[in-house]
């Protein structure tokens, strides 16, 4: 049996652990060659790669910082080098940084900008310069970008609103060479950074139609998804997996 990404290349930034991790394995188990890049944590890295090559994928991890323009044009490069093409961007690497917005510093604030969109205004540059008509970009937005209700995400919910309107925008550049852009926007999902037992885990279940996190998993399922072929007439959409949070 055919698997539904075989032949096909995917670049997911920041993919050593977390969500990032989740749709690199994903992927690669629909056939796709994953290429994951990282800024620290090699070891979390070669672990991913390890994991998919031992069930028979092909991966390469690249250290990377999602914020040097030098680093992450010379990851797809090195993409393009080894697999041939590249079919499928994940915009993954971002973080948060949750606190008051009066009492964060400006150095937090930038670098939120600089990760959350910056970076993913820099990957997408440098693959869509060597993306195939009918490629896939995939922005890993947020809940957050679309309604917030957790005090301490404002800064981290304007960049995610930014990414947003990113996406939406971009699907109508690109939309002539068939290539797909979409927002997946994760609700509270149990990773390091947000952890199902973490001091600001309550008042996100609460906020869930389903009281519960989900899993990296969940949202690796639906990226698989949007990445594949039957999912070739969505584009410029932002989809929820939040458990009801936007409910």
């Amino acid at each position: 049996m055919t698997k539904k990404l075989e032949g096909k290349t995917a670049l997911i930034t920041g993919g050593s652990r977390g969500i990032g991790a989740a749709i690199a394995k994903h992927l690669a188990s629909d056939g796709a060659k994953v290429v994951i890049t990282y800024t620290k944590g090699g070891d979390a890295a070669a672990s991913v790669v390890k994991g998919i090559e031992g069930a028979g994928g092909k991966a390469m991890a690249i250290q990377a910082d999602a914020t040097d323009p030098g680093a992450v044009n010379a990851a797809v490069e090195k993409t393009v080098a080894t697999f041939g093409q590249l079919d499928v961007l994940v915009n993954n690497a971002g973080t948060a940084i949750p606190k008051r917005f009066e009492d964060a510093t400006l150095e937090e604030l930038d670098r939120l900008i600089d990760l959350n969109i910056r970076g993913t205004f820099i990957a997408t540059q440098a693959v869509l310069k060597h993306m195939k008509n009918g490629g896939r970009i995939i922005m890993i937005g947020s809940c957050v970008g679309e309604r917030n209700m957790t005090p301490g995400l404002a800064a981290y919910s304007a960049t995610k609103g930014a990414v947003k309107m990113f996406a939406q925008s971009l699907s109508r550049e690109v939309g002539s060479r068939g290539i797909t852009v979409n927002n997946i926007q994760p609700g509270p999902i149990d990773t390091d950074l947000n952890p199902a037992a973490g001091d600001w885990a309550a008042p996100q279940k609460a906020n869930t139609a389903l009281n519960r996190y989900g899993s990296v998993d969940e949202v690796a399922a639906l990226v698989a998804f949007v990445a594949s072929p039957e999912a070739a007439y969505i584009t410029g959409a932002s989809l929820t997996v939040d458990g009801g949070t936007n409910a």
